[in-house]
């Protein structure tokens, strides 16, 4: 009997940091939102540029030119010769943190509703339709932030990974197109 009592006031202890990492990561795919629909923007606006550029290069043209929107792109202008390795580490690092909140926020967000559930057993009870009421709302405030969280920032990194596996066939084609036969 003192083991459960001591986890549910150790559970309880949670609830506020979870809280608090689900609001930052919901803020987090906001912004992740709008960097995304400013890249969304410069990629559709520069797109015939960008393809002119490789074409360029696929055809021995050295000169380079940044191009915005095309992030993986301009690195490989910046190090034409680092290998593919390189270069797919750096789509994997550019995705790394949409990854880690898609999977994170749902699993803070069943945390946090949870922990609410234990009180509002209690309260339920004790016969407290106040208290089973506030725990719920929680309970259900946690799980929904934490789903529109995941579902946002698992939206971004699908069109995202995209975009970075078509600027990594473009580079692989060009680093072939320059290699010695």
């Amino acid at each position: 009997m003192q083991i459960e009592a001591i986890m549910y006031q150790v559970s309880n202890l949670f609830l506020t940091p979870v809280l608090a990492l689900i609001g930052i990561l919901f803020v987090y795919a906001f912004f992740a939102l709008g960097t995304f629909t400013g890249q969304w923007f410069q990629r559709r606006k520069y797109l015939e540029t960008y393809r002119q550029i490789v074409h360029e290069l696929r055809n021995g043209n050295t000169d380079t030119q940044i191009v915005k929107g095309f992030r993986l792109f301009n690195h490989f202008q910046r190090q034409p010769s680092a290998s593919t390795d390189y270069f797919d580490i750096l789509a994997l690092k550019e995705l790394e943190t949409s990854r880690i909140v898609t999977r994170i926020a749902p699993m803070l967000g069943l945390v946090g509703t949870m922990i609410p559930m234990g009180p509002a057993l209690k309260s339920l009870a004790d016969g407290n339709v106040q208290g089973i009421s506030e725990n719920l709302i929680v309970a259900f405030a946690a799980v929904t932030f934490g789903l529109v969280t995941a579902s946002i920032t698992f939206c971004l990194a699908s069109i995202h990974k995209r975009w970075l596996a078509s600027e990594l066939h473009d580079i692989q084609v060009i680093q072939q197109a320059r290699r010695p036969e």
